[in-house]
C-alpha cells in the first residue's frame, strides 16, 4: 500500500482502486466456496482419499489468501479513518502476521499443487500399485512436512521481508516450482498414450485411463488458474523491492487492489472447478444442500 501510494509521486499512472463492497463480497464467496469443499470431504467418508486431502490442502490455502487480503483491506481502512497509526508496534506486528499470513497461502498453494500432481503421476503410471505408494497414511505426513515448512518459511521471510538475500529465494521459488509441476504434467500427457497401450488388456483399463487423464486435465486446469491469479502479485512484489523508483515499475505497481482481487478470484475459481468436475463432491454438495432444505 505504501508503495502504491509513492508510485503516484513518480508516474501520471493513476491507481486503480477496487470497490470495497465487490473486495469484501469476493472475499467473502472465496471463503464459503472453499469451507463447503472442506465440510463435504469431512462428511463424505468416501471422500477420505489422499487425492482430496491433498485437495483440501489447496483449499485451505486459498481460504488464507482470502482472509489476508480481508484483513489488510480492513486495516487499511482503519488507518486511513485514523483509529491505528502506520507507525505503531501493534500495528507493525499486525502487518507481519498478515503478511505471514499471505506467504503461508502461496507456499500452502504452489505445495499443495506439487503434491496434487504428484499424486495424479503415481495413479496415471502406477495405477496397479497405487494404494501401496500413497497410503493415506503417508499422504497425511506429507501434508504434515509441507505445512510446517511452510508456516516456518513464512514467518521467517515476514520477519526478513526487508533483506534481499530473503525476497530473492522467495520470489525464484514461485517460478521454480511452476516450472517443475509444468514439466511434471508434460511428462504425464507425454507418455499417457503409450502407457495405455501397454495396460490396455486389462478388463477396466480404457475406462480407468481416461478417468485419470480426465483428473490430469482438471488438475492442469488448476494450474492455469493459479499462475494468472498468483503471478501479478508475486511481479508487483519483485517490482515494489528492485525497481520502486522506476516510473514503469510504479505505474504496474498502480494495479496492486486489482492484482489483489486476483488472488482472492483464485479462492473461487478452484471450488468451481471441484464442484463441476468431480462427481462425488457434486454427489456430495447435492446431499448436503437437501439435507439443508
Amino acid at each position: 500500500e505504501n508503495m502504491s501510494d509513492f508510485s503516484l509521486n513518480i508516474t501520471d499512472c493513476t491507481q486503480v482502486v477496487v470497490p470495497e463492497e465487490v473486495f469484501f463480497t469476493v472475499a467473502a464467496a472465496g471463503i464459503l466456496e472453499n469451507l463447503l469443499v472442506l465440510i463435504a470431504v469431512i462428511r463424505n467418508k468416501n471422500l477420505h482419499l489422499p487425492m482430496y486431502f491433498f485437495i483440501c490442502s489447496l483449499a485451505i490455502s486459498d481460504m488464507l489468501g482470502s482472509l489476508y487480503k480481508t484483513l489488510e483491506n480492513i486495516f487499511i481502512i482503519l488507518c486511513k479513518m485514523g483509529y491505528l497509526t502506520r507507525r505503531g508496534d501493534f500495528e507493525k506486528k499486525l502487518d507481519d502476521a498478515m503478511d505471514s499470513m499471505f506467504i503461508l497461502s502461496l507456499l500452502g498453494s504452489i505445495f499443495s499443487l506439487l503434491a496434487i500432481a504428484a499424486d495424479r503421476y503415481i495413479t496415471i503410471f502406477y495405477a496397479l500399485r497405487y494404494h501401496n505408494i500413497m497410503t493415506l497414511r503417508r499422504a497425511l505426513v506429507i501434508l504434515a512436512i509441507i505445512w510446517t515448512f511452510c508456516a516456518g518459511s513464512s514467518i521467517a521471510i515476514a520477519l526478513f521481508s526487508y533483506e534481499a538475500a530473503t525476497v530473492i529465494p522467495f520470489t525464484i521459488l514461485f517460478p521454480l516450482m511452476m516450472f517443475f509441476i509444468l514439466c511434471l504434467y508434460v511428462h504425464m500427457f507425454l507418455l499417457a498414450r503409450s502407457h495405455a497401450k501397454k495396460i490396455a488388456s486389462l478388463p477396466t483399463s480404457t475406462v480407468h485411463q481416461r478417468t485419470n487423464m480426465k483428473g490430469a486435465i482438471t488438475l492442469t486446469i488448476f494450474l492455469g488458474v493459479f499462475l494468472c491469479c498468483w503471478a501479478p502479485f508475486v511481479l508487483h512484489i519483485l517490482l515494489a523491492r528492485f525497481c520502486p523508483h522506476n516510473p514503469y515499475c510504479a505505474c504496474y505497481m498502480s494495479i496492486f487492489h486489482v492484482n489483489g482481487t486476483l488472488i482472492m478470484c483464485n479462492a473461487i475459481i478452484d471450488p468451481m472447478i471441484f464442484a463441476f468436475r468431480s462427481p462425488e463432491l457434486r454427489s456430495t454438495f447435492k446431499k448436503m444442500f437437501c439435507c439443508a432444505r
